[in-house]
């Protein structure tokens, strides 16, 4: 069970697109007369008067299941998932309308509310996105639907805006960690791509603390794309593949196979000189000098800091 959560300004957009929707159907309302679909519109917009000042006064969610539960749903019981999310997610006391769309190859309803609430307060939105996410996985495993084991399982053609761009850099900064042997290779396989990386330093110190993507017009902090690409994560996988390439070369060094010394990968520091046999991969699998050393990446960067700070190295 997943929600994606959107706010918008007009409630006529959001309901006739919800109800005009080929085979949608509607399931429950409160504070809305279901006559037809402007009837709909009318009500909603008569009580964001009572807060003429929020601009934003649209609330959507679409909730989704995967097309594995579709055994496990029926139109009542997806009603009461929704009212238990909205309980959970604190929208209650407004004007609200479900609507069941079957346009495509999984479960989902639509659920349009009012973020002016009887009482003419605001439901806020803020931490909303945040909290829909822990809300859907409570439920997604309270009822055992089904839970994606990684972002594998999400139709990319169905994304579009944020979301879209979201599992594009998820895509590509996969892919092009796995090979790269330093920063430089991955900052370079990105910016093929159109996609920019940079470092976030703790402030006053040389500590790095995260990293962030971009491709276009979107940002995106690497945690929030997946946690396996926050920085930490990433420098792990980047020194995996320098340990994995050296301990192949070493092996094909002890073979003597000859034509290896060519293919030696430039490191940022120097590589200590090895013997073959039990001394050789004992000192590959211990730390490296080169790990020691930073990274020209990183000391680009550091560059830019202190030159937009105006301390010009």
């Amino acid at each position: 069970m997943i929600g994606k959560v959107t706010v918008g300004s007009s409630f006529a957009g959001v309901v006739r697109y919800v109800i005009q929707k080929p085979e949608a159907r509607f399931i429950h309302a409160e504070g809305i007369r279901m006559e037809n679909v402007q009837t709909a519109i009318d009500d909603f917009n008569m009580q964001r008067k009572l807060n003429p000042d929020l601009r934003r006064a649209v609330g959507h969610v679409a909730l989704s299941w995967s097309k594995n539960d579709a055994d496990k749903l029926t139109t009542e019981i997806m009603m009461q998932r929704a009212k238990e999310y909205m309980q959970k997610m604190k929208i209650n006391s407004t004007q609200y309308l479900l609507v069941e769309h079957k346009d495509k190859n999984h479960p989902h309803v639509h659920l349009i509310y009012n973020r002016v609430n009887n009482e003419g307060k605001t439901i806020s939105d803020r931490f909303q996105r945040g909290r829909n996410q822990k809300i859907c996985k409570e439920m997604t495993l309270k009822y055992g639907y089904y839970l994606g084991k990684d972002k594998s399982q999400v139709n990319r053609l169905q994304l579009t805006g944020a979301d879209k761009i979201k599992y594009e850099l998820y895509d590509a900064i996969t892919a092009a960690s796995q090979t790269a042997r330093n920063w430089n290779e991955l900052e370079g396989a990105l910016k093929k791509q159109g996609i920019g990386l940079v470092l976030k330093y703790k402030s006053g110190t040389e500590q790095i603390q995260g990293i962030s993507f971009s491709k276009g017009d979107v940002k995106m902090k690497g945690s929030k794309i997946d946690r396996s690409l926050s920085y930490g994560r990433l420098d792990e996988k980047i020194r995996q593949n320098q340990k994995q390439l050296i301990v192949g070369q070493a092996a094909s060094l002890v073979s003597g196979k000859p034509g290896i010394q060519s293919q030696l990968p430039t490191f940022q520091g120097p590589i200590r000189r090895v013997d073959t046999g039990d001394n050789l991969l004992k000192d590959l699998m211990s730390p490296s000098e080169s790990h020691s050393q930073t990274d020209p990446y990183e000391l680009r960067q550091r560059k830019r800091r202190k030159k937009y700070k105006g301390q010009s190295l």
